[in-house]
């Protein structure tokens, strides 16, 4: 099993937090949020916790908590803070598999130098891409599939998020020549055994390997 996996998306507010739960859950997996923009209601760490029933040594502490909920550049400006890159290394988890998950999109800013695909690209980890299955997602999944390519990512594959919509998902992985992982239905009500049963009945495993 694969150590390590980045989750991102094609947009903000498309899932992906609720997915990179899942997926903890489903791997077995540790979490963690670099970058927390908005901390006052439940953070993503919070979220994943509740959702997959992680204890607290499986969640990895944020290098960066920041107080409003905007892009991360704007958020530490907002601060008076700067992110530095440099402060991004990824943690050392042991034998456990690590979910890291995104802010936002791939062109997400930290600061006004540093875009969030730039660390993906530095880490040389593996990616998995969130996908809306709503009108819109061809081209926001194709855009985001070639700037992968083109940084030579690893992408594992897509994970949709949303009712099923078999055109869009059938022409985002053949053009864009990336394997379907799964799709996440919008669930309610959504609960730590609601999540993990729709992930245990629509991905696999070993999908998740290199």
């Amino acid at each position: 099993m694969i150590s390590r996996i980045v989750v991102t998306g094609t947009d903000t507010g498309i899932g992906k937090t609720i997915f990179s739960a899942g997926l903890a859950g489903f791997l077995g997996a540790s979490y963690w949020k670099p970058v927390q923009s908005g901390l006052e209601e439940e953070t993503d760490a919070q979220l994943v916790a509740r959702l997959a029933g992680l204890a607290a040594d499986r969640i990895v502490p944020e290098r960066y908590r920041l107080r409003t909920p905007a892009s991360p550049h704007q958020s530490a400006a907002i601060d008076g803070v700067r992110i530095d890159p440099a402060a991004l290394d990824v943690p050392d988890t042991g034998d456990r598999p690590l979910v890291i998950e995104g802010a936002g999109g791939l062109m997400v800013p930290l600061n006004d130098d540093t875009l969030f695909i730039e660390m993906f690209e530095r880490w040389r980890l593996p990616v998995v891409l969130c996908a809306r299955t709503a009108l819109g997602t061809i081209n926001h999944s194709l855009l985001s599939v070639e700037a992968l390519r083109k940084r030579r990512i690893d992408t594992l594959g897509i994970a949709f998020i949303g009712e099923s919509n078999p055109e869009s998902e059938r022409a985002i992985c053949e053009i864009g020549q990336v394997r379907r992982l799964g799709r996440l239905p919008w669930l309610s009500p959504l609960a730590a055994d609601t999540l993990q049963a729709v992930f245990n009945a629509s991905f696999r495993r070993d999908d998740f390997n290199p």
